[in-house]
């Protein structure tokens, strides 16, 4: 596929979704102007922002019509083999991050998920690798946890239990 054709298609693929959720947030009812008293409807940002974006897919295409950037004269492959490579490795990663989050959890798994992107792809020495696999869990933990106090998927009970003598730990301090 050409970089001119990838831009054709990433314009229509964005124009038909703005449709999309424009339709849907109108077949909802949502409102979407302005409520009296209350502030904006439950679907003015929804709408409106798929409108700008529609309106932004729709000057790509004309755009890609006349032939004025140079993508959109462009005839080189868009993506070569090592590019795709990645692309697609990383959405395996990701896809067995989340299939990994109801078994292990959602720390367990990004610790995996961290160790495999950055020592296997990225390439990173050990002290960076382990200072992230370490070091993102437990920020994800303080900010969700403690400070959202939103609590995300510990997986199994084994991994639960885990989490409930961290809790304890942290209950206790506090």
């Amino acid at each position: 596929m050409t970089v001119r054709t990838a831009e054709l298609l990433m314009a229509i693929a964005t124009f038909l979704a703005s449709l999309g959720l424009m339709l849907n947030v109108y077949v909802s009812d949502l409102n979407i102007g302005w409520v009296e008293g209350r502030g904006p409807g439950a679907g003015m940002w929804p709408f409106w922002l798929a409108f700008v974006m529609a309106l932004a897919s729709f000057a790509t295409l004309v755009r890609w019509i006349r032939g004025i950037t140079p993508e959109s004269r462009s005839t080189e492959d868009y993506v070569d083999r090592d590019t795709l490579f990645l692309v697609v490795i990383s959405a395996v990663a990701l896809l067995v991050l989340l299939i990994l989050f109801e078994i292990i959890g959602a720390y367990f798994s990004l610790m995996l998920f961290m160790f495999f992107y950055l020592r296997t792809i990225g390439r990173h020495g050990w002290v960076a690798t382990w200072s992230l696999v370490i070091g993102t869990p437990i920020f994800v933990y303080l900010l969700f946890e403690v400070a959202l106090t939103k609590y995300l998927p510990k997986g199994l009970p084994f991994f639960e239990n885990l989490f409930l003598y961290v809790d304890d730990i942290r209950y206790s301090l506090f």
